[in-house]
């Protein structure tokens, strides 16, 4: 189900997320907006990401994974065996979080296999040199290990700053 073709950049259109008005959610007239770019660098420079797939019987499974924000998409690698990947391959949909909650990043989509050479390449090129599989030491190649590459192109993310919120409570659709 791989895509060959991958976005080098998002321009999502920037709102507010719809939440019940008890929570004191400025209308998207008030308040700050934040900026795409703002989430894009958490993404980037994170080193720690929560995925959460859903198990075929419905009940929700999430675990934390090294990734790369790399053209606008996240990616990440698993053993085809391990439940994440029995479980996209189930069904595709699935979230993924940074670790803060007080910059938050949440972001809604479907994963694909990247298959094509290319793809698994620019992932290994953010990968590898942000978790020191580089230089000196080897580089982590994923079908040496028997893991599969996902790619989530996100549909939905959110945002805010636990300072801020709910003032800067952000919703992003692609």
């Amino acid at each position: 189900m791989a895509d060959e073709t991958v976005p080098t950049s998002c321009s999502p259109v920037a709102g507010r997320p719809n939440v019940p008005q008890s929570y004191g959610l400025a209308p998207a007239t008030q308040g700050e907006i934040l900026p795409w770019s703002w989430a894009e660098e958490r993404l980037r420079d994170s080193r720690n990401y929560w995925v959460v797939t859903v198990r075929p019987d419905g009940r929700p499974h999430a675990m934390p994974v090294w990734g790369a924000w790399v053209d606008g998409a996240f990616y990440f690698g698993t053993g085809i065996d391990s439940r994440k990947g029995r479980n996209i391959a189930a069904d595709p949909r699935a979230v993924v979080h940074l670790e803060s909650g007080d910059e938050v990043v949440v972001l809604e989509g479907v994963m694909e296999e990247v298959t094509d050479p290319e793809g698994i390449r620019r992932f290994e090129e953010g990968f590898n040199p942000k978790y020191g599989f580089e230089g000196d030491s080897e580089e982590m190649d994923m079908a040496e290990m028997g893991a599969v590459v996902y790619r989530m192109s996100p549909q939905v993310a959110f945002g805010w700053t636990e300072a801020n919120f709910p003032q800067n409570a952000t919703r992003w659709v692609f």
